[in-house]
């Protein structure tokens, strides 16, 4: 964990979906569970959104943006 990942868990400390939307995506499962589950309690917003940052491993998404500008 760097301080790449200590900057998304604080912003999903502070607004939940927006550090879920940052980390996957905005039109994925993780993001609208993170919307219901913050609508539904702050707390629980959190602690998913914390989950989502933690486990994801970013494969799936924005895998373009992490290749080095040259491969020589």
């Amino acid at each position: 964990m760097g301080l790449g990942t200590f900057c998304d868990i604080l912003i999903a400390i502070l607004l939940p979906p927006l550090g879920v939307c940052l980390k996957t995506g905005c039109c994925t499962v993780e993001f609208l569970i993170c919307v219901v589950l913050t609508i539904l309690g702050y707390i629980p917003g959190i602690v998913y959104a914390v989950y989502v940052i933690s486990k994801h491993d970013g494969r799936e998404f924005g895998t373009d943006l992490r290749r080095p500008i040259n491969d020589a």
